[in-house]
């Protein structure tokens, strides 16, 4: 399966690569000219135990690819939002603003029949917000969310042999092809 992967920190480049070892073609996109250079070289811009060699298999393997051009996601028939929901300066509340950029270029190249998948940790309401925003600009895109349950010093480990996966689909039929797509996605 083709899947692109939106923002490529900790949490998307390890899953990115992660993607590429369990069979499937990655693309991961971002905005970071020098991060996707890094990665395209082989260098994680961060240190986490196995992600070095994970990402360089995957890499040789011809399977996995860096872009900062969200066209290089068309085509794929999931998109994983894994961008960064920090905490608003001088608030409690999220910064949803990577989220929103994010999904909004996805519209770009989002095709009916394609599933979007959040995996970046948002309030609640955040998903509705967006599958009406999806549904309205590209009839019969999908929205569902897969939040992580990544522990520093362990995220390759957890994502390739997690001990739960947690979806939240849509009601109703697109609720089944969602949960399809992402059982084969994470299908050994």
């Amino acid at each position: 399966m083709r899947i692109s992967v939106i923002g490529c920190g900790y949490l998307g480049a390890v899953h990115a690569a992660s993607m590429v070892e369990l069979g499937h073609e990655v693309v991961g996109i971002d905005v970071d000219d020098r991060k996707v250079a890094s990665l395209c070289k082989g260098r994680a811009p961060f240190y986490e135990p196995d992600f070095g060699d994970l990402l360089g298999h995957a890499l040789a393997s011809g399977r996995l690819g860096f872009s900062t051009d969200i066209a290089d996601a068309a085509g794929a028939q999931v998109h994983f939002i894994c961008v960064g929901t920090p905490q608003r300066h001088g608030e409690y509340g999220a910064d949803l603003h990577f989220v929103q950029v994010a999904a909004e270029s996805l519209l770009q190249v989002l095709g009916a029949g394609e599933l979007v998948v959040g995996k970046s940790t948002v309030p609640v309401g955040t998903a509705a917000d967006l599958a009406a925003m999806f549904g309205d600009k590209v009839p019969g895109a999908l929205l569902a969310w897969n939040p992580e349950f990544l522990r520093e010093g362990f995220a390759v480990a957890d994502t390739l042999h997690p001990d739960r996966l947690v979806y939240g689909l849509p009601a109703g039929p697109d609720g089944g092809t969602a949960q399809r797509l992402l059982d084969e996605v994470y299908a050994p």
